[in-house]
């Protein structure tokens, strides 16, 4: 059991402040959908989370077995280790390497390495693509199957919760559909916790149980599935109006 707790977090680059007093909470077994249009800061948010970016102020707390641990100035390899995993933004794959071996180079982490085996029968079961094309070079694949293959990469270092990050950029909406299938699928069955950064919210609101909005370093909105939001009250708030 696990819960991410972010309290009044102010972060930014050098002197250009990104996110202003940012808190949110994403609960065990939940998908919770960071919504908003690029340059809000949904990307800083989640890099403060996994660690790439320092906090000027606030916590980023994790709850966990009864303990609850601060997450603010740890190293991204202590993160992982504690059950985070990341899919990054235009999925980062070691591109002359093969769908295998970017798995298991992920594999190795302390946190999953004795598990690697049983990782990777996972991945192959719940991807068979991936394990027809294990041995083809990841800079050969489409963008659809380079973020299933990303997605399988973050699975191998056996998290509790998946930081997910812009899943639908690049992609023809039908393979994005696809990829939040799958994306709840997991959630399903792996019964994953997961906060998932998009600006395509057609598809976010559809699988998130809860959807904070983002805008110019705030959080202004936050909606729930048992008290939907229109179309239009949603797009207002990614616009920035409250």
């Amino acid at each position: 059991m696990s819960r991410l707790i972010v309290d009044r977090i102010v972060a930014g680059y050098g002197a250009v402040t990104v996110l202003r007093d940012v808190s949110l909470e994403v609960g065990d077994g939940e998908l919770v959908a960071l919504l908003g249009v690029n340059g809000n800061g949904k990307s800083t948010l989640l890099n403060c989370i996994l660690g790439f970016v320092k906090p000027q102020s606030g916590r980023i707390m994790l709850e966990k077995d009864g303990k609850t641990i601060d997450l603010a100035g740890r190293r991204p390899y202590e993160i992982t280790n504690l059950g985070l995993a990341s899919v990054p933004e235009g999925r980062r794959l070691v591109p002359n390497l093969t769908v295998e071996e970017n798995l298991i180079l992920a594999g190795g982490a302390p946190r999953a390495r004795r598990d690697l085996r049983q990782n990777l029968e996972f991945c192959y079961e719940t991807f068979p693509m991936l394990k027809e094309r294990r041995h083809q070079y990841a800079s050969t694949m489409s963008g659809g199957q380079q973020q299933l293959l990303a997605i399988a990469r973050a699975l191998m270092t056996s998290p509790e919760m998946l930081i997910i990050d812009e899943p639908s950029v690049g992609l023809a909406p039908i393979v994005v559909g696809q990829v939040i299938a799958t994306i709840r699928k997991l959630l399903d069955t792996r019964k994953l916790t997961i906060l998932m950064a998009e600006q395509s919210f057609f598809q976010a609101i559809e699988v998130a149980s809860r959807a904070y909005v983002l805008s110019h370093g705030r959080i202004i909105k936050q909606f729930d599935r048992a008290h939907a939001a229109s179309i239009d009250e949603i797009k207002s708030a990614m616009m920035g109006v409250e």
